[in-house]
């Protein structure tokens, strides 16, 4: 028995079912549909024992989720740019318009099969698993797990928010040079600092703006929805973007470029970084010229 995650519930935590309370601390179990099999398979389990999806959490319980007894998944056959690798984890260059993870076969964690070499440790995980989510449309560095105490570690970093990520976006307007935004979402405190790197003029937009982007919290779509609140969607993004701003095969225009973090056995600083997706500043020249050209 592999344990991928211990949690003990906090005090004033009340009210909530395990069904409901366990989709907010396994973030790598992506639905609610994964949830309850997750339970019914007793790979979340509960003061060390079996338990049911209608179970009221108390503060002081041990909720553990256990590695899968199922079979690995089939392989999803996809390059995907490895950017570091050793026996404990991996990172990845995630290319945009692929779920991490889901009920369907076209997802990372399936293509992870054919990229990710598996770990000779006492522990490996008989399948390599991404430690964190990034939205389907989002391009960029994703941490991948190759052991069960690397798993729990990383996991405990990002719990602590001692893992630091930037990404960079492209956003419709000009914004200031810098600034923090901490707008509430759904009720939790959230918090984003954003610098702008760089802007050129647009003939449909008047202005588009490169940016870098530091989260300081972990919400769902908390840099989509930052933008969108301060004025600034970001280009392509479908959700909480402007209609008829979306360009025909180009996406959403949001990378994750940097990562530092510790590293889960040694605890040696790590700290990766990339460049942002050739489209963005492919995109700003274009415009740069149009608007030249028609000006």
């Amino acid at each position: 028995m592999v344990i991928l995650k211990t949690h003990i519930v906090p005090e004033g935590v009340e009210d909530v079912r395990l069904y409901d309370y366990a989709q907010q601390i396994f973030t790598t179990i992506p639905s609610r549909k994964g949830i309850k099999k997750a339970i019914s398979r007793e790979e979340i389990i509960v003061d060390g024992g079996k338990t049911t999806t209608g179970l009221w959490i108390k503060s002081g319980q041990k909720i553990e989720l256990l590695e899968s007894s199922v079979n690995p998944p089939k392989e999803y056959r996809l390059d995907l740019g490895v950017v570091y690798e050793d026996e404990y984890f991996a990172i990845i260059n995630k290319p945009a318009g692929i779920p991490v993870s889901g009920n369907q076969f076209r997802t990372i964690q399936n293509a992870l099969i054919g990229n990710i070499k598996l770990s000779k440790e006492a522990d490996a995980l008989r399948w390599a698993k991404p430690v964190h989510r990034l939205d389907s449309p989002t391009s960029g560095l994703l941490i991948i797990a190759k052991t069960a105490k690397t798993l729990v570690r990383l996991g405990q970093q990002f719990e602590n928010k001692e893992i630091q990520k930037r990404y960079c976006a492209i956003v419709i307007g000009k914004t200031p040079k810098n600034g923090t935004i901490d707008i509430e979402i759904e009720g939790l405190k959230s918090l984003t600092e954003y610098q702008l790197k760089s802007f050129v003029p647009s003939l449909r937009n008047e202005f588009l703006s490169l940016v870098e982007l530091s989260p300081k919290t972990g919400r769902t779509h908390q840099l989509r929805i930052h933008l969108s609140k301060l004025g600034f969607p970001i280009l392509g993004d479908k959700l909480y973007g402007n209609e008829g701003e979306i360009l025909a095969g180009k996406g959403l225009f949001l990378a994750a470029i940097e990562l530092q973090f510790n590293h889960p056995i040694t605890n040696e600083p790590i700290r990766i970084q990339i460049e942002a997706p050739y489209k963005f500043n492919a995109l700003l020249d274009r415009e740069n010229r149009r608007w030249e050209k028609y000006q």
